[in-house]
């Protein structure tokens, strides 16, 4: 019997839409919606958008297109009104890291002018009790400061005379909304004339929201997260050193420097297992290889000290370095001293927001606040692994849909 050629053009088309299928399931392990987020970090699944809109980022051969320029704020101070005379104060810490950090600062200030209150300005807090630094070890004050004159007025340490039976303490979501504060802040504020805020997370959300902000709301948060942190100098100086000597390993060999947020310790979190919401060492190499990046590429990873498991991803990238391999000699005692780790989190996050190209190895709020800073300097080459992709694939397929759909919500803060 003879089979019929409608059979076989059947039977590819079915296959082909398992494998499609199958391809879609994988993505959106690491790109779908982070529905909780503790504040020791998280490896629960990345960002998602199932919108068949078109891809901005990708040229019609699936390559993708030059960097966009450095693109400008919407926002402008400008158009907010001055604020009026403080009724109080909100006083916050920093915790856990700059990605968390970026967020923290957001609400706070987006509170603040709310209130019409003080905001003084944090200190840092480590996960370990009594681990806490100055908010000018690691950011610049007066940068701070300056950014939210006129918006926010800011005080450089806690008043004398507020002391911590005048604080209420408060737990509020990260992208605290006005009905919010309306409701559950403003009345505490009233009645104790002072808060004290401690920002949770109950999802990792950094797309735009589908219905339009409140214009003074929106303008007032894109300014807070993305317009009033700033390294100070030493710590400026030592991620641009890293930076500077990683592209300039690249460019000898007409590569690019790639930065990839891979730590083991995250990888061997339960979080990480039976589902893709992270990827090792080998299967990073092999995704980067099979896009077609150069041997000669420089990679930065942000594990601390090298690693047995890492040698698989050296062996395919040679120019592969952790803090340790490429810190300046003279900033290792400093920098990466056993009480440094703020200040490794700190290195980690802006390396990966300058790199030439960012792969999130691991999900969570670094990888959406790493876009974030990204997009707003025009640097959109941010890579989803993909274990499912073929040697040739275009670079173009495997871009963060923050970027290729345009769904950060940094979009709606930069034009």
């Amino acid at each position: 019997m003879g089979i019929d050629p409608r059979q076989i053009v059947a039977g590819v088309l079915t296959v082909t839409m398992f494998v499609m299928l199958g391809d879609m399931i994988k993505r959106q392990h690491f790109d779908s919606p982070i529905s909780h987020v503790n504040h020791a970090g998280s490896t629960e699944n990345f960002d998602d958008n199932n919108d068949l809109e078109t891809n901005f980022a990708v040229n019609s051969d699936g390559s993708w297109k030059e960097e966009d320029a450095v693109l400008r704020a919407c926002w402008s101070k400008s158009t907010l009104e001055e604020p009026e005379e403080s009724r109080g104060f909100v006083t916050f810490s920093l915790t856990n890291g700059p990605e968390f950090h970026i967020s923290q600062i957001t609400d706070a200030v987006v509170v603040a002018r709310y209130l019409k209150a003080t905001l003084v300005i944090p200190d840092i807090r480590g996960s370990q009790p009594g681990d806490w630094r100055n908010f000018g070890d690691i950011y610049d004050i007066e940068k701070f400061v300056s950014s939210l004159d006129g918006v926010v007025k800011v005080v450089k340490s806690q008043p004398a005379e507020l002391s911590t039976k005048d604080l209420a303490v408060l737990r509020i979501p990260n992208r605290v909304t006005e009905d919010y504060i309306a409701n559950n802040i403003e009345p505490v504020f009233k009645t104790k004339g002072n808060v004290r805020l401690a920002t949770y997370f109950p999802s990792v959300n950094m797309k735009k929201t589908r219905v339009p902000e409140n214009e003074e709301r929106n303008s007032v948060g894109c300014l807070a997260m993305f317009g009033t942190l700033e390294l100070q100098p030493e710590v400026r100086e030592v991620v641009d050193s890293i930076v500077e000597r990683l592209k300039t390993l690249s460019r000898k060999s007409d590569s690019e420097f790639v930065a990839i947020d891979l730590r083991l310790d995250m990888l061997e979190q339960k979080g990480c297992q039976g589902s893709k919401k992270c990827y090792g060492p080998q299967e990073i190499a092999l995704f980067l290889k099979k896009l077609g990046f150069d041997k000669n590429s420089a990679v930065y990873l942000t594990q601390s000290r090298w690693d047995s498991s890492l040698d698989t991803l050296k062996d395919l990238f040679p120019k592969t370095y952790t803090k340790e391999g490429i810190m300046p000699m003279d900033k290792k005692q400093k920098f990466l001293g056993s009480d440094s780790s703020e200040y490794e989190k700190v290195i980690d996050f802006y390396v990966c927001s300058e790199s030439d190209v960012y792969v999130p190895a691991i999900s969570g709020l670094f990888y959406a606040n790493v876009a974030g800073k990204r997009i707003g300097s025009g640097k959109t080459k941010i890579l989803v692994p993909d274990d499912s992709a073929a040697p040739g694939s275009n670079v173009g397929n495997y871009l963060s849909r923050y970027v290729s759909k345009k769904t950060h919500m940094a979009y709606s803060c930069f034009c």
